[in-house]
């Protein structure tokens, strides 16, 4: 009898330990697809077409309710939502939720997803969205202050009071949306604090700061850089190697004396503080959490040419040193050149997320191509509610809607070297892709000459997500988009097309709108998409002496 019960309670001991496991697997989460990190909502890949609200857009139910129906007609799956840390405690101690219950029930009612902003210590650097019983205190919540000794609306990360009272309101809210929405999964992800960043100098200067700063450096960062010399990012192993590659002493005896140095040591405890108020809200609900970076403009100085120290790709290995239970470091964009700051955000094993793009003409061509060349997780332009008829966002409500119907031929083929993205602009109209046995060589439709605004001073990108879904077989969705082809296996034969279909996925099959010849491929010579014309084609390839 006493064998049976031990082997009754076994069993009840693992059903329970599976049904966790289940349970916990059954939340939103993060997984690798051969070297491809992907988002699982409800048990498939999930990509977030998003945008991301203004900042002071939802502060009540009647602002926000004409708002809805425009992100419906955008095609968003995802919307991206600030929580406000002086709205939900406005006294210590009391937290009111109703504004975020309604945020949650109104994305719902839409189908929608949430990725929920945390604007707590910080937002775009200052501690403007801190509670007023937080502010008003600043004995016992001090703030940064300059090289001057001047205080600044900054939180300061070296006060163990700012945390705590920043954590537990984090935690409190991480316990509301579990409690609300475990069921729902309504909530995807999350981004504590916003765009941290030291202003207007490149570190704090207070007191707690300074002490710090003459100390040691920690050994935790430390034993991380020796383990990681060889593969951390080279501006950061040029800095350490310019000292010598000193592994004992304070910040200036390791890196040496500089804005650099200031910026590297304020760039440790801002990640310090960041895993903490990470690693805390996980402990409750753990869902995919990231931070977001205000890029840094090249040869300016931290803290006065942009908000030093934040999760920027020159001191990545800081942060991912400081702060490991963040799932990945994400870039805002406002300014040009989108490959390069990408490429230097996919190092080091890091997933590309885009949370925050200026909403401008480019936003459509832009989701396409980092959606397909970086397998990124998504891409949402900043303000989303606004322009609801100009070009750019009737243009990316399309895009949304083509990137929507391919996402699971999409999603299936990620990691596996069949999946690209292009993106051409005037400086940039050619390009050239390796998929299979295959050479695709791509360039902008205006270079034809064929279509309004070719002769314009300034193009509209072109850019389009091409899967190749069998060894001679490709779809491709997007816009001003010309290929041409060569075999790489049989350099001698001449590559033709052999079919050519536009169409559209319903319910996940394949229904053909057009069979595409003569002039739409311009006599068998090309596969095109014009750039007013977004969609999606499917074609299949042959060779011929």
């Amino acid at each position: 009898m006493r064998a049976l019960l031990i082997g009754f309670f076994l069993i009840i001991f693992a059903t329970g330990s599976a049904f966790g496991q289940t349970a916990a697997s059954a939340l939103p989460h993060l997984t690798r697809s051969g070297n491809t990190q992907q988002l699982i909502v409800d048990g498939k890949p999930f990509i977030v077409l998003g945008g991301e609200l203004g900042n002071s857009s939802f502060t009540s139910v009647e602002y926000m309710a004409p708002i809805w129906p425009r992100l419906k007609k955008l095609n968003l799956n995802t919307v991206l939502a600030p929580v406000y840390w002086e709205l939900i405690e406005p006294v210590e101690g009391q937290f009111d939720f109703a504004l975020l219950d309604q945020l949650i029930g109104e994305a719902r009612k839409n189908n929608l997803r949430l990725v929920l902003l945390w604007f707590g210590a910080w937002k775009n650097s200052m501690s403007s969205h801190a509670p007023g019983w937080v502010k008003t205190d600043q004995s016992r919540f001090p703030r940064v202050q300059d090289d001057l000794g001047h205080s600044q609306e900054i939180l300061t990360p070296f006060s163990e009071n700012n945390l705590q009272a920043d954590l537990k309101a984090f935690q409190a809210l991480m316990a509301h949306v579990k409690k609300t929405d475990q069921k729902h999964h309504t909530v995807i992800m999350i981004q504590p604090e916003n765009e941290i960043g030291m202003l207007p100098v490149a570190r704090d200067h207070s007191p707690l700061a300074n002490a710090r700063f003459n100390a040691p450096v920690p050994r935790e960062l430390m034993d991380y850089l020796t383990q990681n010399r060889d593969k951390m990012v080279p501006e950061f192993q040029q800095v350490w190697a310019a000292n010598g590659f000193r592994n004992n002493g304070t910040w200036e005896d390791i890196f040496g004396k500089g804005y650099h140095s200031d910026e590297i040591f304020m760039a440790w405890f801002y990640a310090r503080y960041t895993e903490q108020i990470v690693a805390g809200g996980k402990a409750v609900y753990p869902l995919p959490m990231f931070v977001n970076a205000a890029l840094n403009r090249p040869d300016r100085e931290p803290g006065k040419g942009y908000p030093s120290a934040g999760p920027l790709p020159h001191i990545m290995d800081v942060w991912l040193a400081g702060a490991p239970s963040i799932d990945f470091l994400a870039p805002d964009f406002y300014f040009p050149n989108i490959k390069y700051w990408c490429d230097l955000f996919t190092r080091r094993d890091n997933s590309l997320f885009i949370p925050e793009h200026r909403f401008d003409n480019t936003v459509a061509a832009k989701a396409a191509f980092t959606i397909g060349h970086y397998q990124s997780i998504g891409f949402s332009p900043f303000f989303i509610e606004s322009g609801e008829d100009e070009p750019h966002a009737i243009a990316l409500g399309k895009m949304y809607d083509v990137l929507a119907q391919i996402l699971p031929v999409l999603t299936a083929h990620h990691g596996q070297g069949k999946v690209e993205g292009v993106l051409l602009e005037k400086d940039k109209p050619f390009t050239d892709l390796y998929m299979g046995d295959y050479e695709l060589n791509v360039k902008h439709s205006h270079t034809l000459g064929w279509e309004a605004g070719a002769g314009n001073a300034d193009w509209i990108p072109g850019g389009a997500v091409i899967i190749q879904t069998g060894k001679n077989t490709f779809l491709m969705a997007g816009s001003g988009v010309v290929l041409t082809f060569k075999n790489r296996a049989n350099p001698e034969k001449i590559t033709g097309i052999l079919k050519t279909e536009e169409g559209h996925f319903v319910d996940g099959a394949w229904q053909v709108i057009r069979h595409l010849n003569g002039d739409q491929t311009h006599q068998g010579r090309h596969v095109r998409i014009f750039l007013d014309d977004i969609s999606i084609v499917r074609f299949s390839l042959y060779e011929y002496e």
